[in-house]
């Protein structure tokens, strides 16, 4: 591996970075961060990089593209200590995330084609709590308060208790809004979103995010794709 490193063209930082339209401070930052194989140095103490570096530093952004800047930091490092399983698991799960990130859109769309001008009444006889509502969905208590004062949700108060109680058209909002978060989307976004499934006024807003998200998860599947491609080239080139 060492002879590797060391034979071949030699390259300056500042040929990494133009090449791939970075600084030179980003290309040292990625050796630092165990992302590039370490550099030579020069008896003047300048760094020197390969084309073993230019593969590796090709191999990450694109996997940026599909997986993330963290993920894609773990692979290359993985990949550079010598732990080639480490990374095929981290990018086993990155790809798990995406088919969950499909079914989560699949549900969306399910529930868009449920809606009926009569889900937007209000089921005074029965409703939740917040602390079961959260539990329910996976998230926090502070997190529904959150979207209450977003206008996602909007519980009526228990007139005895005070508490906060949801209803069944509250508890399909916060389903929506909670997949909506999961697709990316932030909360002014969604809001609006919400108050046309809310009043059953024309779901086409709704209906456009959901393609919109549609969209993305291919592109991210394709970028993920890329990024396999660059990833094993740049694992053929180390040997």
């Amino acid at each position: 591996m060492g002879q590797n490193l060391q034979s071949g063209e030699r390259l300056r930082p500042v040929d990494l970075a133009r090449t791939h339209g970075l600084s030179t401070q980003a290309v040292r930052n990625y050796e630092e961060a165990g992302i590039l194989p370490a550099a030579a140095r020069t008896p003047h103490g300048y760094r020197t990089y390969t084309p073993l570096h230019a593969r590796a530093l090709s191999a990450f952004l694109a996997l940026v593209s599909g997986h993330g800047h963290r993920a894609a930091a773990s692979v290359m490092r993985a990949v550079n200590e010598g732990a080639a399983d480490e990374a095929f698991r981290l990018l086993d799960e990155s790809h798990a995330q995406l088919l969950e990130d499909r079914r989560t859109l699949g549900a969306v769309e399910d529930a868009l084609r449920d809606l009926a001008p009569d889900d937007t009444a209000p089921s005074p006889a029965s409703g939740t709590f917040i602390g079961p509502l959260a539990h329910q969905l996976g998230v926090r208590a502070a997190t529904l308060r959150k979207w209450e004062r977003a206008g996602l949700v909007q519980p009526r108060r228990d007139p005895r208790t005070g508490y906060r109680v949801f209803d069944e058209a509250d508890v399909r909002d916060a389903r929506l809004a909670h997949q909506l978060r999961r697709g990316g989307y932030l909360l002014e976004q969604i809001a609006p979103l919400i108050a046309q499934v809310r009043s059953a006024g024309g779901r086409q807003p709704l209906e456009a995010a959901l393609t919109d998200w549609r969209a993305r998860l291919t592109a991210r599947g394709r970028a993920m794709l890329t990024g396999a491609a660059e990833l094993e080239a740049y694992l053929r080139f180390r040997g």
